[in-house]
């Protein structure tokens, strides 16, 4: 079938499922029956980047040229010269050559040429096919290329894209001819029969062998038939001819061509009975996995892939919703429970993702008051929306942990999945050991525990009082729907701590016992020595410590057994002491009478030694962890003695009134000693309380410090250049002629919102460089002026952006400008991904040449992140609606309606139009931007699957503002 006009290049069939298989490029194929096809001459079009369309004459099989044939035959002929043992590895060797010629070589070649052009461009550079500036290359490829084509084909009439494509398909032949007889070579230089089989073994083995290798004949035939000499030699990689199809072989498995295509390897590894013919088939067969992952995908997703936008709402389907609306409408809810959190859909991921095809509720959402109650309105702010993937996704799944990706160890039951991980491999690693090395094993495991216990929780429940800790970071990391007003991350945080501090203390206790069981030894006469005296005064001890946990939890609750006041706030706070805190403050001191009774019972000094660290260290959590917290939550109302204390001072006071009246004179020298010795034991206190409070206020910033040194140096150890690219001609250039001046915002200095884009004016002498280009950096990132030693990462601009494409330049453009005398002058714009992304004070500096000589510099100029107005609802979307649109881009496929996004038809339809909030991203990186203005003007943090889940001005004004009151010290 002839078509009318190239408009339409060419009718082809389209995958229905939408997979990309490498090999199915694209197949001849027009809407006529395949009888029509074959009986009419098939006309072909094809279309270069540039947009130029052409008639694509037709190809044939590539003759072998004399260097192809030579090399070939010279494989032959050392095949049958060489001795077996010097076969084996020369062809291995040479082998190993040509497939790394393929795969590294090739696939290098290709991504150069898939991403910049770079092999039609050194054409061009090189003049081969240019007639005036190298006729005699020119004239000997059109002989080259005319006598391997049809009659149809007409080199001075096709573009160079098409001509380049064919010079690069002989290359290719060589390489694969060679690489194919290479690895024949060496499976017949290691041709052997093994022993010790049967025959109907060797007959299965030659069998199965045969047929693989005709499985393999037939799979790279039947793929040919389909793609054709264009997709066979990446054709697609020069010029366009349509869109990809997928039939015949490649749906019989994915990647055809790099799979079961290389089924031959393995049936040569059985005829040849060499298992160094297997290994070097798994290799060679897993470099060709390598081509296609690093070149072959990411060229078809540059080529055929569609961008599909995070977090875009399209209602599954609009009748279900008009359905599903009508059915709701007639359920009341009560306003009781209006904050049930299930009720509301959260905002979701990539159309496209996992969800439901099941029916779907919508929530209809009411609006908000206009007074606000401690940063929160009195109601919550409701969003009415359909329901669509993205919702469905919030709803039913937040990070959950698939293996180990998104494992966070805060959450419980990820904390138990890394425990269980740790003890299985560890427990299975471990070799036999001695007496004496697993009562020190155990010892560890029992004093990790108990430290872990007191330090590890005590500074995670002292983070938590001092600036909410727990709940910052499930605030930040996991979504939560807006009507519960931030009680979600409150509760989340405290029945995650509950489990992890549950988890910990029965394994402390189960450690000590597992330790105190393995180093006991029963007596051999109880009723000589000691031996019967300690277990009995052990028992009492143990039955002392079980009698005052359970009063302890009797008087506490599990409100207080969990430390449920450094989480909830709107439980009572009030002191009750009753039951055992009538005579003790804090009797979970008496958890080390468990430790010492063990140390009795068991007679081992490591236990022994295990009860005073848990005595220290369980001292250290009370001063350190709940008193501060206790004073601050109950202030005056917080005795200072307990009952106990008070009866031993009472005691102790009337001793020594009577020992006053009977020491006579001595009574001023008794009273000094006594003073000295509980000043001493209170100084010895204070100052170990002392001590490591300093220790720990003087290291974490120390801490902070070192971290963020350290980021900051691996920072630069990977922006700072190898080896600085500096041009050896600046001699010839004028360096005072060259200014650069940064174009001051719209308040009319050089402050500019993140986001926003930053102007800069240029001034260059006529002969100038045409690859010169503008950096921004951030002050004192680079020490010289002269050179820049640091990369931009990203942050530059060309000169003269049209002569550039994407970050190299167009190799045939004249490098220096030569006509003229005036200087040239010029603006480049920062936008997007070229802006920075922190705030800070930045400078500009134009670079000479695609190099790193500095010819001059401006600045500095800030990139700062404003405040708001004020904290209320109005304000905090006023303000997203400002900050929002520039860490999209400004791109009107992403912003909100309501800050002049683009409408689509579906929108003016009321059953299934998106709210006028609702916004999407390209990447990831754009919501870390929105993440990271929040947490510049707000100091609240979030995680950018959280603002991706919201995806919604008016949703996120909410969290931010639920955020703010719940986060309030």
């Amino acid at each position: 079938m002839v078509l009318s006009s190239p408009q339409g290049l060419r009718q082809r069939k389209v995958a229905d499922d939408g997979s990309e298989d490498s090999g199915a490029r694209f197949k001849a194929e027009c809407g006529q029956s395949e009888k029509t096809r074959q009986a009419h001459e098939e006309v072909v079009w094809g279309q270069t980047p540039d947009g130029e369309v052409f008639r694509v004459p037709t190809t044939h099989d590539s003759h072998l040229d004399i260097l192809n044939l030579s090399l070939l035959g010279l494989q032959l002929v050392l095949f049958y010269i060489l001795p077996r043992p010097t076969a084996k590895v020369f062809f291995l060797f040479y082998f190993v050559f040509w497939r790394a010629a393929y795969d590294a070589g090739l696939g290098w070649v290709l991504t150069k040429q898939s991403k910049r052009k770079w092999m039609v461009r050194e054409i061009q550079r090189l003049g081969w096919l240019d007639e005036k500036r190298n006729p005699a290359a020119r004239n000997w490829i059109r002989a080259q290329l005319q006598g391997k084509m049809g009659k149809d084909y007409s080199f001075d009439e096709l573009p160079l894209e098409y001509n380049t494509w064919l010079l690069f398909r002989q290359l290719v032949d060589v390489i694969l001819l060679n690489d194919f007889l290479a690895y024949c070579m060496f499976s017949f230089a290691c041709f052997r029969v093994p022993e010790g089989l049967s025959f109907p073994v060797h007959a299965m083995r030659w069998i199965g062998g045969v047929a693989l290798v005709a499985f393999n004949l037939w799979v790279k035939t039947e793929a040919h038939n389909v793609v054709k000499d264009y997709g066979w030699y990446w054709g697609d990689v020069f010029f366009q001819r349509g869109a990809l199809v997928f039939d015949g072989v490649f749906e019989l498995a994915p990647h055809p061509m790099y799979s079961v295509g290389y089924a031959g390897y393995y049936g040569l590894s059985l005829m040849a009975g060499s298992y160094a013919v297997l290994y070097v088939s798994l290799a060679a067969h897993a470099a060709q996995f390598a081509f296609l992952v690093l070149f072959e995908n990411p060229h078809i997703e540059r080529m055929y892939g569609k961008r599909k936008p995070i977090a875009l709402r399209k209602p599954i389907s609009a009748s279900e919703t008009k359905k599903i609306k009508k059915v709701h409408s007639s359920r009341q809810i009560p306003s009781s429970v209006e904050d049930n959190a299930d009720q509301l859909s959260t905002p979701a991921a990539t159309e496209g993702e996992s969800a439901t095809d099941t029916e779907t509720e919508t929530e209809c959402e009411g609006k908000a008051p206009a007074t606000l109650r401690s940063y929160r309105p009195k109601q919550p702010i409701l969003l009415e929306s359909t329901v669509s993937q993205h919702d469905l996704h919030h709803k039913y799944f937040r990070r959950d942990v698939v293996l180990l990706h998104n494992i966070d160890l805060l959450r419980s039951s990820d904390a138990m999945l890394a425990l269980l991980l740790v003890y299985v491999v560890l427990g299975s690693s471990l070799p036999v050991l001695s007496y004496h090395a697993t009562l020190a094993l155990h010892f560890a495991h029992a004093c990790a525990w108990c430290m872990f216990h007191s330090f590890g929780l005590g500074l995670l429940l002292r983070a938590q009082s001092k600036s909410k800790y727990l709940v910052r970071h499930f605030l930040k990391h996991y979504h939560y729907p807006s009507r519960d007003h931030g009680d979600g991350a409150v509760q989340e945080a405290f029945t995650n701590w509950k489990a992890l501090y549950n988890i910990s203390l029965c394994m402390t206790y189960t450690s000590l016992t597992s330790l105190a069981w393995k180093s006991y030894t029963a007596p051999v006469a109880w009723f000589e020595g000691d031996a019967l005296l300690c277990h009995t005064l052990g028992a009492l001890l143990i039955a002392l410590h079980g009698w005052a946990a359970m009063e302890s939890f009797e008087v506490l609750g599990v409100f207080g057994w969990f430390y449920g006041d450094f989480f909830m706030e709107d439980f009572p706070a009030h002191l009750e002491y009753t039951g055992i805190f009538r005579y003790l403050n804090n009797p979970e001191l008496m958890s080390g009478a468990y430790f010492l009774g063990l140390a009795l019972i068991s007679g081992s000094k490591l236990v022994g030694m295990l009860a005073v660290i848990r005595f220290v260290s369980h001292w250290w959590f009370l001063q350190t962890v709940e008193h501060p917290h206790m004073q601050k939550l109950y202030g005056d109302s917080l005795r200072k003695d307990a009952g106990f204390v008070k009866v031993i001072k009472n005691v102790a006071s009337k001793n020594a009134r009577l020992l006053e009246s009977r020491a006579g004179r001595h009574v001023p020298e008794i009273k000094r000693v006594a003073k000295e010795v509980k000043g001493t034991f209170d100084k010895v206190f204070e100052e170990t309380a002392d001590v490591v409070e300093e220790f720990l206020a003087r290291s974490k910033p120390k801490i902070s410090e070192v971290m963020q040194e350290t980021k900051v140096l691996l920072q630069q150890s990977r922006e700072r250049l190898v080896i600085t690219r500096v041009a050896r001609d600046l001699s010839s250039f004028d360096t005072t002629k060259y200014k650069v001046s940064i174009v001051p915002s719209q308040s009319g200095d050089k402050r500019f919102h993140i986001g926003e884009s930053i102007k800069v004016n240029w001034q260059a002498p006529a002969r100038h460089s045409r690859r010169d280009w503008i950096g921004i950096y951030k002050v004192g990132a680079n020490k010289s002026t002269l050179v820049t030693k640091i990369s931009s990462s990203g942050l530059w601009v060309p000169v003269h952006h049209e002569e550039w494409d994407q970050d190299a330049p167009v190799d045939h453009i004249n490098r220096i400008t030569t006509l003229g005398k005036e200087p040239e002058f010029g603006i480049v714009s920062f936008e997007g991904p070229t802006l920075p992304w922190t705030i800070g004070q930045y400078e500009v500096r134009y670079h000479h040449d695609g190099k790193y000589n500095v010819l001059s510099l401006d600045g500095p100029c800030e990139v700062y992140v404003s405040k708001p107005v004020a904290l209320d609802l109005t304000s905090i979307r006023e303000y997203l609606t400002y900050t929002v649109p520039l860490c999209l881009d400004s791109d009107p496929d992403l912003i909100p309606l309501s800050c002049g996004g683009i409408q689509e038809p579906a929108d003016t339809d009321p059953a299934v139009a998106r709210d006028v909030d609702d916004f999407s991203f390209w990447s990831e990186q754009q919501a870390k931007r929105i993440c990271y203005v929040i947490k510049q003007a707000f100091g609240v943090e979030y995680a950018p699957d959280v603002v991706v889940a919201d995806a919604n001005l008016t949703a996120l004004a909410n969290r931010i503002l639920v955020s703010k009151q719940l986060l309030v010290l």
